[in-house]
């Protein structure tokens, strides 16, 4: 009998809202949280437009002994953290002591933290440079603080693939529930990548948005799209093998990763085509699921338009033209790397929830040759079982996720 995994808590941390009630308001609001980037001074960088969080408040969300030793993006991975744990009424310690495992992904690492450890020892020497930075800067630490936090001492690991991340990471988290290795999994991405050199590290890749109007920086599948703008924040999610979680009467089951699969692209000179549609196959196949039981896509919608194109050519060819509604909710945060996609299998869920499709910002002119039923203007009311997630990483990293009605 195959083991089913279900999401049983939920933690988020983006730029239109704090928790998962005020990001899910937010989203079928069609109220963004993309802006013009006000933590530092932009004004000397092309790209001025950012997914800012601007009302996380880490003394409130972290403990105060943590503070000087974290990242931003930490910071922001213990607050999910916390909160998902409290959505599904796990206590880890109440379990075995290698019951509770936690697998993130990062894509950046700590930016902001790595930038003003590197000022210090360039202006005032090397005994002036923060012992934590030998840790705070690395795409492990989200899973080792959320794991020294909360005593989950399982199976742990992290996932570095940029967007795709996201969606590995819960992806290898489910293969250990289903391998009985444990009970609980604690799982997600998150990143921060916005400080001066988290910009400069951005800038040379040439996919970043220059418009400095937030309304029209970032336009994924419409004919002005001009690039992406990157955001900060992510989610974690708590998983859990399904009957294991009725049994101890978990209160919320939001529903089930039921398929995934991952590609690699070939070299972009090859000449080859994007493997994203036998990564969607193998999603649908691994959940035993047929075309016509896809309710909706979340998109991966980089906003490059070259890149736009082979997405929505991935798309086509495995649903036929408009043959399946496209939503793409990260139009309100902006290219989260490693926590977009964690983000949209949040927004997934609740899309099966509530049986709505969430509607993008901004997007008014897709041309005909993309053939997508891009969901724009307003929420499209219907009954959604199952969702697809695509995520693409840098340098050729494909994921799809099917999450299911339980």
């Amino acid at each position: 009998m195959t083991v089913r995994v279900a999401v049983t808590g939920i933690g988020v941390v983006a730029p239109n809202g704090l928790g998962l009630d005020d990001y899910w308001k937010a989203v079928l609001a069609i109220r963004s949280g993309v802006q013009t980037i006000d933590r530092f001074d932009a004004s000397p960088y092309p790209v001025r437009v950012a997914g800012e969080v601007s009302d996380f408040s880490p003394t409130q969300h972290v403990p105060g002994r943590l503070i000087p030793q974290t990242d931003r993006v930490t910071r922001f991975a213990l607050a999910a953290a916390e909160w998902a744990l409290q959505d599904a009424g796990v206590t880890v310690r109440d379990l075995g002591d290698f019951d509770v495992g936690v697998i993130t992904a990062n894509g950046c690492g700590g930016f902001e933290f790595g930038q003003r450890e590197l000022q210090k020892l360039w202006r005032e020497g090397p005994h002036h440079v923060s012992a934590y930075q030998s840790f705070a800067w690395f795409y492990a630490v989200n899973t080792g603080q959320i794991s020294l936090r909360h005593g989950a001492r399982g199976a742990g690991s992290v996932v570095v693939t940029e967007q795709a991340g996201g969606l590995d990471a819960l992806a290898a988290a489910r293969r250990r529930l289903r391998a009985g290795d444990l009970r609980v999994a604690i799982s997600g991405g998150l990143d921060a990548p916005l400080s001066p050199w988290g910009l400069t590290a951005q800038i040379p890749s040439g996919k970043l948005s220059n418009d400095p109007d937030p309304a029209r920086s970032y336009l994924p599948f419409d004919a002005a799209a001009k690039g992406y703008v990157p955001g900060e924040g992510g989610a974690i999610l708590v998983l859990e093998e399904l009957e294991a979680a009725r049994e101890r009467g978990v209160p919320t089951v939001y529903g089930e990763l039921a398929g995934y699969a991952a590609t690699f692209d070939p070299r972009p000179v090859s000449g080859r085509p994007s493997t994203l549609p036998e990564a969607i196959r193998g999603a649908l196949s691994d959940a035993t699921m047929d075309l016509e039981d896809i309710d909706v896509v979340i998109a991966d919608a980089s906003g490059v338009p070259e890149m736009d194109a082979a997405e929505a050519a991935a798309i086509t060819e495995v649903f036929g033209p408009r043959g399946v509604p496209v939503a793409v909710p990260k139009t309100m945060t902006g290219r989260m790397y490693a926590g977009g996609a964690p983000l949209d299998v949040v927004s997934a869920l609740m899309s099966v929830r509530d049986g709505v499709i969430p509607a993008a910002a901004n997007i008014a002119d897709i041309p005909a040759y993309y053939d997508l039923d891009v969901v724009v203007e307003r929420v499209r009311e219907v009954e959604v079982r199952a969702a697809l997630v695509l995520a693409r990483g840098h340098g050729g990293f494909n994921s799809a996720l099917v999450v299911r009605a339980i």
